[in-house]
């Protein structure tokens, strides 16, 4: 459903070619450098409102220095809305030592923090458009073992498996894999947080879910009792408040747990027209929502995130490329319709 949103709007340096890894990492000479990190730093948001790490290479941000290139400074401006604003940084299956370790630490060269999103659980999305996965227990363990390495002692929130723990309740991963992804989900939330400084949130669907208490036992046995929190609506549309009231239901059957909201998408709501089936694939007339903060003004809402990257495809739906592409037209249209 969501697409791997990796491998793109990396800046490669010399240094970072040698490790086979498209990653942006500080320059290899002082001049390079001091610019970088000039530019870096002057992208970043206010720290108390929004901690998180801007990537100056996004693909947000190529788009708005090509429409400026052209001369097209409407759009431009457009896509600025987008590019401002920290987003998930979606690990892909290979090297993910190797970008773990580059946008943490480009994130703490300019005193930010990490926002990553894991995605690569076996079986994931029910073989829609984001199928795939690891291919076994042991390559994601080793995967996400990668990815604790990569992270170090810098600070880093991780949104864990979109998805995953929803799709075991709802019966669309096959009953003879349950057992392991459970074990596979409480596995990855004990090794990230042996890393001092992350902060993990387990994944918990989104407020189209209408029954958090058939959800708080899968989640407890996914593991979040070691876990820092859950969060909600990872890709989807539902409005924030909708989203607040589902994740506080669901609160309070954890432990009372805090939760962060994907406001990436959500400015208009969901989509109701056409196939019910997938209206979550590119919908039309949807607008951003609530720009990343963690000022939300609820001690139990940890932070509004914009998890899905905007302006990336859900799937090859709707006139739209492959999960996970860029997708200028869809981009331009949630910018276009955001308040």
């Amino acid at each position: 459903m969501y697409g791997s949103n990796s491998g793109r709007g990396l800046r490669v340096t010399a240094c970072a070619a040698a490790t086979g890894a498209a990653l942006l990492l500080a320059g290899c000479s002082s001049d390079s450098e001091d610019k970088a990190g000039k530019d870096t730093a002057a992208r970043q948001q206010p720290k108390a409102i929004d901690p998180y790490w801007v990537n100056p290479d996004g693909n947000a941000a190529e788009q708005v220095v090509e429409y400026t290139g052209d001369g097209d400074d409407g759009n431009a401006a457009l896509i600025e809305k987008i590019a401002a604003q920290p987003v998930g940084e979606w690990i892909g299956p290979e090297n993910a030592e190797e970008q773990a370790r580059g946008y943490t630490e480009a994130a703490a060269e300019v005193d930010r923090e990490a926002l990553l999103v894991l995605y690569n659980v076996p079986h994931r999305d029910c073989g829609q458009f984001s199928k795939g996965g690891a291919a076994d227990g042991d390559a994601y363990r080793g995967w996400v073992d990668q990815v604790a390495k990569g992270i170090g002692d810098r600070r880093a929130t991780v949104v864990l498996e979109p998805d995953a723990v929803l799709h075991l309740v709802d019966g669309c991963t096959p009953q003879e894999f349950h057992e392991e992804r459970y074990d596979l989900l409480k596995g990855a939330v004990e090794r990230l947080k042996q890393q001092p400084a992350t902060t993990v949130y387990l994944d918990a669907g989104n407020a189209g879910w209408q029954s958090p208490d058939t959800l708080f036992e899968p989640l407890r046995r996914a593991g979040i009792d070691a876990a820092d929190g859950f969060s909600v609506n990872v890709s989807n549309f539902f409005p924030t408040d909708v989203s607040q009231e589902f994740g506080k239901k669901l609160s309070a059957k954890v432990g009372n747990k805090p939760f962060v909201i994907d406001t990436s998408r959500n400015g208009n709501g969901p989509y109701t027209g056409g196939d019910p089936s997938e209206n979550w694939c590119n919908p039309p007339g949807r607008a951003l929502g609530e720009p990343p903060t963690v000022k939300t003004g609820d001690p139990l809402v940890k932070a509004y995130l914009w998890i899905k990257r905007p302006g990336e495809s859900d799937g090859d739906c709707k006139g739209g490329p492959k999960a996970g592409e860029w997708y200028p037209e869809y981009a331009l249209e949630l910018a276009r319709n955001a308040t």
